[in-house]
C-alpha cells in the first residue's frame, strides 16, 4: 500500500501551488504587514479552512469519475498543464517588469471578520480550484484505495496549512519584508521556470 503514490510529486506540486504568488498568499502578505499577525493568522485559518474544502470535494468527486470516464483524466491534464504554463507566463511577466507586486491587505474589524473573508476569498480563487482538479486527477493513480487518497489529503492540507502561516510569520518582520521587496523578481524568475517545467513534464508524460 502507498508505493504507487508519487509523494515527491504531490508535494513538490502543492508546495508551488500553495507557496507560489496569488491572491491569497499576497492576501496573507499584506494583511501581515498592515494589521500584524494576528489579523493575518486568521485570514489563514480561513482560507485553509476553504483549501481543505476544495481538497477533499476533488479527492471524493474526480475519484470517482476517474473510474467510469477515462477522457476526463486527459481533459483535465491539458487543462491542468495549460494553467501551469499560464502561471510560467505570468510569473516570467511579473519577474521582467521593474514594478513592485502590490501586496493587498484584508482589512477586518476582529479575528472573525478576517476568517470568513479568508473562507470566501479561497472558496472562490479559481488558482484553488483548477490546482486541486489538476493534482487529483494526475497525480493520484486511479487505483488508489480511499486510505491512499486521504493520506493525500492530509499531506497536501498540513503542507499548505505551514505555508500559508508562514506567509503570516515572515510579513510581520519587517526585516523580512525588506529582503522579499528586494529579490521580488528573482522570486518570480524561479516560479516562472518551476512552472513552466511543471506544465511541459505534464504535456508530454504517458501515463
Amino acid at each position: 500500500m502507498f508505493e504507487h503514490i508519487n509523494y515527491p510529486l504531490i508535494i513538490a506540486a502543492a508546495l508551488l501551488g500553495a507557496g507560489s504568488p496569488g491572491p491569497s498568499t499576497l492576501a496573507i502578505a499584506g494583511t501581515a504587514m498592515a494589521q500584524g499577525r494576528g489579523q493575518a493568522l486568521a485570514l489563514v485559518a480561513g482560507i485553509s479552512t476553504a483549501s481543505w474544502t476544495w481538497s477533499i470535494a476533488a479527492a471524493l468527486g474526480l475519484s470517482a469519475i476517474m473510474f467510469a470516464n477515462a477522457w476526463v483524466f486527459e481533459v483535465l491534464r491539458y487543462l491542468g498543464a495549460g494553467y501551469l504554463l499560464f502561471l510560467a507566463c505570468r510569473s516570467a511577466r511579473s519577474a521582467l517588469s521593474p514594478a513592485q507586486t502590490q501586496l493587498r491587505s484584508v482589512t477586518a474589524r476582529s479575528h472573525r471578520s478576517a476568517y470568513g473573508k479568508g473562507l470566501a476569498m479561497h472558496l472562490t480563487n479559481p488558482k484553488a480550484i483548477l490546482f486541486f482538479g489538476a493534482l487529483y486527477s494526475v497525480a493520484v493513480p486511479v487505483t488508489a484505495t480511499p486510505l491512499e487518497i486521504a493520506s493525500v489529503v492530509l499531506v497536501v492540507g498540513v503542507q499548505s496549512v505551514a505555508i500559508f502561516v508562514a506567509y503570516a510569520v515572515l510579513f510581520s518582520n519587517p526585516r523580512i519584508v525588506g529582503i522579499y521587496v528586494r529579490l521580488r523578481r528573482w522570486f518570480e524568475g524561479a516560479f516562472a521556470v518551476a512552472f513552466g517545467f511543471a506544465g511541459l513534464k505534464l504535456l508530454t508524460a504517458r501515463f
